[in-house]
């Protein structure tokens, strides 16, 4: 007997054809146009499009709904003249951290994870900061998020130094607490220290830590107006050094819309031999990295969050069809093959990109599933509807 049978279903790239996908321990068992065993639970698609949950390849779910707390200053300094001022920025939001407190911070993290299940998020790379003024308690909060929401959303937990490693005293240490306590992901912002020694140095330090704790690596690089920003090219060359090919995802990455052609091309090949994964934000800032060129190279890329309601962007929903939709309009990116690259990058691409290998509908796949409310890409891009039921693990976790 099946655990749960979802008939009536299309299927991305089979048109009006209709499917039953049995489902059995997690995975997916069978895929038929119809199946005779039994099943626990059944579900009717309805003709609609069935297809891979949804993945969030960036969020600062420490910072989630703290802009009324925050203020403007950071917001206004992170968007304005083309990101020329974001290390401002970034400097303006960290003196609020010093209210941080973990009590607080879960009620926030909640909401966030409630709307990541309402509209089929099952899992998200969260990043937590580290530093002198909020010291661990974003780590915390979110760690404890993690256990709370297990079965329902895979908090990949990120410790993020985010004002610095060299320039910000004891945050080495803090990471390593960090890693002690349970986080999952190395973290990293090389780019606003001060100079390249300094920024080569917080590379080092990043990858050392994570080859001690045998932890993957996710740093945002360049992420400002620079040209002469080069810490994605400096941590591909350490990620080869140390044979963590694989491991490794690079978030905004900016500067790279700034970027010589020859240069790019370069690049496009380091990355592609550190194999790393890359996750843009688009709605966030007005530079993002050049996502068209580095799919037909062959790159991964997901789309992410990044911010609800915080110091560096006022609104957010955690509904990826929502990140779509505006990234189709920020990158030109709107065809319907464009559509079915961006529904990747909600899915199938963006997990790759944040190490999950088997987050596919296919026989033998996870069993995370959404049933949309539309029966093609194109509409449930357009319209950025919750799904009409939410799988996860093989049971149902929501169905708005």
């Amino acid at each position: 007997m099946y655990d749960l049978k979802i008939t009536n279903a299309r299927l991305r790239g089979r048109g009006d054809e209709r499917f039953t996908i049995g489902i059995e321990d997690k995975r997916i068992a069978a895929i038929a146009p119809a199946l005779d065993q039994p099943s626990a639970q059944q579900l009717d698609a309805g003709g609609n499009l069935v297809t891979e949950s949804f993945v969030n390849g960036h969020l600062h779910l420490c910072k989630v709904y703290t802009l009324e707390r925050a203020g403007q200053k950071a917001l206004e300094e992170y968007q304005q003249d083309g990101m020329s001022h974001a290390l401002d920025s970034i400097r303006s939001a960290a003196a609020f951290k010093t209210q941080y407190d973990r009590r607080w911070i879960i009620e926030n993290v909640r909401k966030a994870c409630d709307l990541a299940v309402r509209h089929g998020v099952t899992h998200i790379r969260a990043f937590a900061d580290v530093d002198s003024k909020g010291k661990l308690e974003g780590v915390a909060a979110v760690l404890q998020a993690k256990q709370e929401y297990a079965g329902k959303v895979e908090l990949q937990v990120v410790a993020f130094p985010q004002d610095g490693l060299i320039r910000e005293p004891g945050a080495l240490e803090l990471m390593d607490q960090a890693m002690q306590m349970g986080a999952d992901v190395c973290g990293g912002i090389p780019w606003i220290e001060t100079t390249r020694e300094e920024e080569q140095a917080h590379i080092d330090a990043v990858c050392q830590l994570a080859a001690r704790y045998d932890r993957d690596i996710s740093m945002l690089l360049d992420d400002v107006s620079d040209p002469e920003e080069r810490t994605l090219e400096m941590l591909c060359k350490k990620v080869l050094e140390i044979g963590w090919q694989g491991r490794v995802t690079a978030q905004h990455c900016r500067a790279m819309a700034l970027y010589p052609e020859n240069y790019f091309c370069k690049l496009t090949e380091l990355a592609r031999r550190a194999g790393i994964g890359f996750v843009t934000d688009p709605h966030t800032g007005p530079l993002h990295l050049r996502v068209k060129e580095l799919l037909a190279a062959g790159l991964p890329v997901g789309l992410g969050q990044d911010d609800i309601a915080d110091a560096y962007y006022p609104y957010g929903e955690c509904n990826m069809l929502e990140v779509a939709f505006l990234a189709s309009h920020l990158l030109w990116m709107t065809s319907f093959q464009d559509m079915e690259s961006l529904y990747d990058m909600v899915t199938t691409t963006a997990a790759w990109a944040l190490g999950l290998k088997n987050h596919r509908l296919q026989v033998g796949g996870d069993a995370d599933l959404v049933i949309l409310s539309q029966p093609d890409i194109y509409h449930a891009i357009w319209r950025h509807q919750p799904p009409r039921a939410v799988i996860k693990d093989g049971r149902v976790i929501g169905n708005p």
